[in-house]
């Protein structure tokens, strides 16, 4: 598999990701440990999770699987990336705290039976803590050698700019990456967060590359019962991108897919992992077949006048101040 810088750093990444959020709760032992050694064997680096992932299950999970007497995976083959700041609590959704965010790595260091991780992220803006603070989180965590890469998530483009801005200002530890949901049906962050991680050298990981599954066709003539969308917990999660506009991305999808005789989920994710700016698209999957459908696109590239028309079919409504205001 390809390998990609992540930004402006010397990190290199498989330019797809192996996203884990189902696992230790839809996703079991066997079936994670038979994604990560597929992933592995077809050049895969990149593994992302999170603290809140099935509740620290999956960064469990992952740790067993990369400890030394698994004879899995070997952990210096992985660039293992986690977040933290998420937490279980209706009343405050994130914790940016320079105590919570240093005790969660701990915690996660833990769980991954490791030293260190390669990529650490603040999981969402704290607006109840100062931004310096959290910043600071990231900066001890590199200092102390717990991380060696750092990050944030689902900022916005204020947010990402004033943290990177205020990371080179005072020659601290660079973002080195920005993970955002990011397809052909959710291109919100062209707005403001791209163009901000563009010209601060910020790599992009774009996470639900395929629409939360929509992309794939999968619910082109209804809900699928083993489905994200035929499950209590993820349905709310993927009814959104069941709209009339999103039914006619996912047709445009289906044709491009056709002409080029491949597959909707091929298209879908080409169109994501080559785009400027983007760094890895972030994958899951519910098992090693599905994830090696995933993992064969590495060879497909789409022609120019094919994505020229799946950006157009897509195009978010950019005004002003988005746009050059003389030309409005």
């Amino acid at each position: 598999m390809e390998q990609r810088h992540l930004g402006r750093t010397g990190l290199r990444v498989s330019r797809l990701g192996l996203g884990t959020l189902t696992w230790g709760r839809d996703t079991d032992e066997h079936d994670a440990a038979e994604q990560l050694k597929a992933f592995w064997d077809a050049g895969g680096t990149l593994v992302d999770t999170a603290d809140v992932y099935g509740g620290g299950e999956a960064e469990y999970l992952l740790g067993r699987l990369i400890d030394e007497r698994a004879g899995l995976v070997p952990r210096q083959d992985l660039v293992i990336s986690t977040k933290a700041g998420s937490v279980p609590d209706p009343d405050r959704r994130t914790d940016g705290s320079r105590g919570h965010l240093l005790a969660a790595l701990d915690a996660s260091l833990a769980r991954l039976g490791t030293d260190h991780v390669d990529l650490w992220q603040l999981h969402a803006h704290d607006p109840h803590t100062p931004l310096e603070e959290s910043l600071q989180a990231l900066d001890i965590a590199v200092s102390t050698g717990r991380a060696r890469y750092v990050g944030v998530s689902n900022f916005c483009g204020w947010q990402l700019a004033k943290a990177g801005t205020w990371q080179l200002a005072g020659e601290r530890t660079r973002l080195a990456g920005t993970q955002m949901e990011y397809s052909l049906l959710q291109r919100g962050i062209e707005r403001e967060v791209l163009p901000a991680a563009l010209d601060l050298g910020i790599g992009l990981l774009p996470s639900s590359p395929l629409g939360r599954g929509v992309l794939t066709g999968k619910y082109r003539h209804g809900t699928p019962a083993d489905s994200r969308g035929g499950s209590e917990a993820l349905a709310p999660f993927v009814e959104p991108y069941l709209d009339d506009t999103a039914s006619r991305i996912v047709d445009a999808v289906r044709t491009a897919a056709d002409g080029l005789a491949t597959t909707p989920l091929h298209v879908a994710l080409a169109w994501v992992r080559d785009r400027p700016g983007v760094t890895a698209p972030i994958v899951g999957a519910r098992n090693a077949r599905q994830l090696a459908a995933v993992l064969s696109v590495e060879s497909l590239s789409l022609p120019d006048e094919i994505c020229r028309a799946l950006d157009d079919v897509s195009a978010p409504v950019h005004r002003y101040p988005d746009h050059d205001w003389s030309t409005l």
